[in-house]
């Protein structure tokens, strides 16, 4: 017999779906969704972000990185400093900087929806 211990901590409800879907694999039974599964906006978004860190840090400008991420004839020839795609850029080179930096262990706890990056 098997047996799990759980803290009884912030991630209680993550640990025990965990220990659900354990149980689940122990019987043969079908899994169920991983307990910190990202949504698919959410792995574009990161996706993204790291592609834009990658151009960033290669020394390109916001403009050429968006014009690499969302393609040249999205981006204006002109007012581009006030265009909602260059904030977009430089929110994604932000976000990857902080994944950077140690916040990817945030993809690690699960967040609601109130806590989710909107940006």
């Amino acid at each position: 017999m098997a047996t799990v211990d759980l803290p009884l901590d912030r991630d209680l409800d993550v640990r025990l779906q965990a220990a659900r879907r354990f149980w689940r694999a122990l019987n043969q039974r079908p899994l169920g969704s991983p307990p910190l599964a990202l949504s698919l906006r959410a792995r574009v978004r990161l996706v993204l972000a790291l592609r834009a860190l990658d151009g960033w840090l290669e020394g390109n400008s916001y403009r050429k990185i968006a014009e690499g991420l969302f393609s040249k004839a999205r981006v204006p020839d002109g007012g581009w400093k006030t265009h909602d795609l260059r904030s977009r850029t430089i929110r994604l080179v932000q976000k990857a900087l902080r994944l950077v930096r140690g916040g990817y262990r945030d993809l690690l706890r699960h967040k609601g929806k109130d806590n989710e990056d909107a940006s």
